[in-house]
Order: structure tokens, then C-alpha cells, then sequence
């Protein structure tokens, strides 16, 4: 049986089970499944140089991936992971062709995806990376990561990024500009946001209105560009909800052999306001256990 079809059978299982997955809007259900490495990368510091904005008088920092160590895990050009990068595909077919067919007075910000999943440990931070490395292989588009998860941020020792300052500093110091916190890479087209330095507030200012203003700027400023934000989970906190609401597609991460049915179906009730939302189940548990 293949992934696709074990993700089909066990949203079935759900459905029959009481709870009520999300189908994609349009109708069609958005069943997919991705691979959640067993534990995190080593953190390997890429190297990192500064650019100067073109008429804005900033600089930003553009950093160098080591992308023969990040092939061995993630979807950086010259990997050669193929099922990997077919089961990611599938993922994200159906949410660019949201934002394909967005049109004004449609879903708004349709290219902000917020990944999230009910507890820790269900593979979002892993799904969330290697979709946004997918999603930058569309000739047409752009990406940006943003790790907005505050809890646990991780997007950085994946990638083997070393950075102290991100979205937590751009929210609560008016003297930073979005540029002197993105950190373009040598992935053509793909560029990250950090989660910054943890401060006693930074619940606050995930949930605030400057975090707000952010989305919509980030969502508007290049039409051509995808915002994939790595969310906290959903059920220990009240951020991701508040997030999950300021987007126009949510990406709900579930660990199909871990992650108990009652905490799903919370999890999905949180998210019962947004109109788009996706299911994919990761086989995490599968990969433990092989």
C-alpha cells in the first residue's frame, strides 16, 4: 500500500471515528502524507554575508546552506530524495492552486500558509521546511519561511542557520526593517525568516497587532511570493489560533500513529473558522519504528 493511500484509509478512519477532518475548499479532499525525520539536524552554522537593499539604504544578510549535509534530509536542489519530494508535492499542488486562483474579494492573503498540528513532536517543523523548499521550485514563484514558533523555534538548526535575531526582534524593536531580519539563501528563490531572541513577552507579541500588520505586509508586498509559517502547536497555547486565523490556508500536521483522536478533533475545532485547511498525515511513528 502506498503513502498516499495509507494517509486516505486512516482520514477515512477518523471520519468514521467521529471527527470531522477538514476537506480543502472546492470540494476535493486534501489527503496527503509526509516523511518527519526522527530528530532534528545538528546544527551547522552556514556562512553568512551581508547585501545591501537596492534604494532603501538597508542591508540584509544572505546566508550559504550546506546543501549536500541538508540533502540527506531535506528537498534542497541536487537531493535525491524522490519519494520524499512526490509525497510533498502532492501536499502542495492543491494550496498553490489556491493561491493560483486567488482573486480580489476572495480569500485573502491565500498566499499566507500557516503549519501547525495539535501537540509538539508531529513533524510540522519538517513538513513546513521541505514545503517551502518545494514551493521554490515553482518557476514562478518565491518563498519565504517564517519560524513563528516560539515554543520550540527550529527552522534554523534544520537548516544550520546560526541567527539571534528574526521575528520576535522585528515585532518589538520599531527600528528594525523587514530586511535586516530575512536571510536570503543560496536556494534560488527561498529566503528565511528566524524566530529571533525569546523574550518574556513574545506570546504577546506573536498574538499582537504588529504581528498582524507584518502578515499583511509580507502577504502583499510581492504577489509572487508564498509565506510558509512554521506555527506553535495548536492545543498549549492560544498564538497558533490567532495565526492560523490571519491566514488564508492552514496546513494541520497529524501524527497518524501517535496522536490520539480526541486531541485531533480539538485541534481541528480550533481551526473551524478558517475556510481553507488541509489534513496531512505524517508516518512518523513508521519511521521510529523502522
Amino acid at each position: 500500500m502506498s503513502i498516499i493511500e495509507q494517509a486516505t484509509k486512516r482520514l477515512e478512519q477518523l471520519r468514521q471515528a467521529g471527527i470531522d477532518v477538514p476537506w480543502q475548499q472546492g470540494g476535493k479532499p486534501a489527503q496527503a502524507t509526509g516523511a518527519a525525520a526522527p530528530g532534528q539536524m545538528p546544527a551547522r552554522p552556514a556562512a553568512a554575508a551581508r547585501t545591501t537593499q537596492a534604494g532603501s539604504g538597508r542591508t540584509s544578510r544572505s546566508v550559504t546552506l550546506d546543501l549536500p549535509s541538508l540533502s540527506k534530509r531535506l528537498l534542497v536542489p541536487g537531493n535525491e530524495l524522490m519519494e520524499l519530494a512526490a509525497e510533498v508535492r502532492s501536499i502542495k499542488r492543491p494550496l498553490v492552486a489556491n493561491v493560483s486562483h486567488a482573486t480580489a474579494g476572495s480569500t485573502v492573503g491565500s498566499n499566507l500558509i500557516v503549519v501547525t498540528s495539535a501537540v509538539q513532536g508531529e513533524g510540522k517543523t519538517f513538513c513546513a521546511v521541505n514545503l517551502a523548499l518545494s514551493m521554490a521550485a515553482e518557476v514562478d514563484r518565491t518563498v519565504l519561511l517564517v519560524d513563528a514558533d516560539i515554543l520550540r523555534p527550529s527552522v534554523g538548526s534544520r537548516l544550520g542557520i546560526d541567527s539571534r535575531t528574526g521575528l520576535l526582534d522585528l515585532l518589538s524593536d520599531p527600528n528594525l526593517d523587514v530586511s535586516d531580519v530575512l536571510l536570503k539563501t543560496n536556494v534560488p528563490k527561498f529566503t528565511v525568516l528566524p524566530a529571533g531572541v525569546p523574550r518574556p513577552d513574545s506570546a504577546e507579541l506573536l498574538a499582537g497587532g504588529h504581528m498582524k500588520e507584518l502578515f499583511h505586509e509580507l502577504s502583499q508586498r510581492y504577489p509572487d511570493r508564498i509565506i510558509v509559517v512554521d506555527a506553535p502547536p495548536l492545543l498549549p497555547t492560544s498564538e497558533a489560533r490567532t495565526l492560523a486565523s490571519r491566514a488564508g490556508q492552514v496546513l494541520m500536521v497529524v501524527d497518524a500513529g501517535a496522536t490520539s483522536q480526541s486531541l485531533v478533533s480539538q485541534a481541528f475545532a480550533a481551526l473551524e473558522g478558517n475556510p481553507n485547511v488541509m489534513a496531512v498525515l505524517n508516518r512518523r511513528s513508521e519511521l521510529l519504528r523502522n
